[in-house]
């Protein structure tokens, strides 16, 4: 058979014909005269098993193993190894949908910020009519943000926190107030005399373990550059000051 004929058999391409001989899976045939490749039934043979381990999920690598003539893995032990990692894929598979599902089944719908965690979800929808505020806006794409960005141990004190600082209504009225005084500050300098009103308020929606380490926050870092840069210098004012008040707080 020609190479052709053989993928056609098989139910192969060409293509993958040559790569598993230049990865040594299927041995190379005897030539004719003419140079063209000279192909048998055993060639067939060991094509159509490569065919059917790499249907079954089996890596190349995994292949080379099960046709090694020596030190290669046992089929059986090959496919005991596949179906663990089957299983915990379809375990990650459940656990996706299932957190999918919340999602879409959450009340007040998946939020403009989402994907995020069931939890966020509902605390942005019990926020949901300080939407106007551009201020409370932004909060809630940073909260999204370091929802994903803090480590996975700190996530759920993160969301806890937040639902404390917004888990009543008068939380939620002190929390619009000190987004009012944000949003009022748009555009203004750091010397402006709302400055120090707007950021006793912002510190009083603060529950004390959603930054226990307040200090640190108040450094010179990339991310908070970002965050100030975002902010008119009046707003980033009121965020310096409302981590320094937090700080002497917790001292």
């Amino acid at each position: 058979m020609r190479i052709g004929e053989l993928a056609a058999v098989v139910g192969v391409t060409t293509r993958a014909v040559r790569h598993y001989h230049h990865l040594g899976l299927l041995p190379e045939p005897e030539r004719r005269a003419n140079g063209y490749r000279e192909y048998g039934l055993r060639h067939a043979v060991v094509l159509a098993r490569i065919r059917r381990m790499t249907e079954l999920g089996l890596g190349l690598a995994e292949v080379r193993d099960v046709l090694a003539d020596d030190a290669g893995k046992d089929l059986v032990e090959v496919l005991t190894e596949l179906d663990e990692d089957l299983a915990r894929q379809e375990e990650a598979l459940r656990e996706r949908r299932a957190r999918l599902r919340s999602l879409l089944d959450a009340e007040g719908g998946v939020p403009a910020e989402g994907p995020v965690s069931p939890e966020l979800a509902a605390l942005f929808a019990g926020t949901a009519h300080l939407s106007d505020s551009p201020m409370a806006a932004k909060d809630r794409e940073i909260i999204a943000f370091l929802e994903t960005a803090v480590p996975a141990e700190a996530r759920e004190q993160m969301v806890s926190s937040i639902g404390e600082a917004l888990g009543s209504p008068g939380a939620v009225a002190r929390a619009g107030e000190a987004y009012a005084l944000l949003d009022a500050l748009a555009g203004a300098g750091p010397d402006d005399p709302r400055v120090d009103e707007a950021a006793r308020a912002l510190a009083g929606c603060i529950p004390p373990g959603l930054f226990p380490e307040a200090g640190e926050l108040d450094q010179d870092n990339g991310f908070l550059r970002a965050f100030y840069d975002d902010l008119s210098p009046a707003q980033a004012e009121v965020i310096r000051r409302a981590l320094r008040i937090l700080t002497e707080e917790r001292r």
